[in-house]
């Protein structure tokens, strides 16, 4: 979907990215699974963000990269003839250049389906590699909702005048981690300083009509809206700062609502980047 629709966008250069995907990685490798995006400029400033701060967490380690997304690897390689691993070739090159020791850190928000279908493809390789093991996503446990609501703030604060609702944009699941978003809300609403801050998801519940309706009930004029997500890719892009009526910019807009969208991935934020960092070193803890 995000392939198909990006086509429209001038996205940035790839050339200024680093896949990642070289030969050459030695005994310990830190692979950044993601599920990816073809938007280069976001991807750079988020995914390889993350990538370079794990890097200089870690120099012991070679830090490669995956995306979970086939269609957004290919969509890459036609477009910009820029070659992603997705996880099986990430793995077999691993394997391939005689790592021992594999830590695998994902950028996923939640323990939802992408991450555990990335669980199950690591454990058909359990005998390649002597050791192996898998980082936590980033919100997993009670400190990383305050973590990242902090960081959140951190960078919103300066619309936050009292008339101004701060919106984030999550994406969603089926999945029972959907609930995520929900506690997100719970840290806002039960910490001081966080009056003014709402999440909604574009795919699930709360829907941007529930996040109107909470916006509605207090005394704005402005509205700001940024993406809950890792990168800034079509959903922040499209469904978020839009100018289709089914946008979340047109909804407020057209409910009387000053918009200001914010075209920022999370993984921007130099807080988020220390918290994959954090995830990946109790991963790295746990080895014998």
């Amino acid at each position: 979907e995000e392939a198909a629709d990006e086509e429209n966008y001038e996205t940035g250069d790839a050339a200024l990215d680093d896949p990642l995907c070289a030969d050459g990685i030695g005994e310990k490798e830190l692979l950044v699974v993601s599920f990816g995006t073809s938007y280069n400029d976001s991807r750079r400033e988020t995914i390889g963000a993350i990538e370079k701060t794990i890097a200089a967490a870690f120099p012991d380690f070679s830090v490669r990269r995956a995306f979970t997304s086939q269609i957004i690897i290919d969509h890459i390689k036609k477009r910009d003839n820029v070659e992603i691993d997705n996880v099986k070739q990430a793995l077999d090159r691993a394997a391939d250049n005689g790592v021992k020791t594999l830590v695998v850190q994902p950028t996923h928000l939640m323990n939802g389906f992408e991450y555990n279908d990335l669980c199950d493809e690591l454990a058909e390789y359990a005998d390649a590699f002597d050791e192996i093991t898998v980082g936590m996503p980033l919100l997993s446990e009670d400190e990383d909702f305050v973590k990242t609501a902090a960081a959140l703030k951190d960078v919103t604060s300066a619309y936050d005048d009292g008339k101004t609702a701060i919106c984030f944009m999550g994406h969603g699941t089926e999945a029972d981690s959907n609930e995520i978003y929900a506690h997100m809300q719970e840290v806002f609403d039960s910490t001081e300083g966080f009056e003014n801050y709402f999440v909604g998801t574009v795919e699930a519940t709360p829907s941007v009509y529930d996040l109107l309706e909470k916006v509605e009930a207090g005394d704005y004029t402005r509205v700001v809206l940024r993406p809950m997500m890792v990168v800034a890719g079509d959903h922040a892009n499209n469904d978020m700062a839009g100018d289709e009526d089914d946008s979340w910019k047109s909804i407020f807009e057209n409910a009387g609502y000053e918009v200001v969208t914010v075209l920022e991935g999370m993984g921007q934020i130099d807080q988020i980047q220390d918290l994959y960092a954090e995830h990946a070193a109790a991963a790295i803890s746990e080895l014998g």
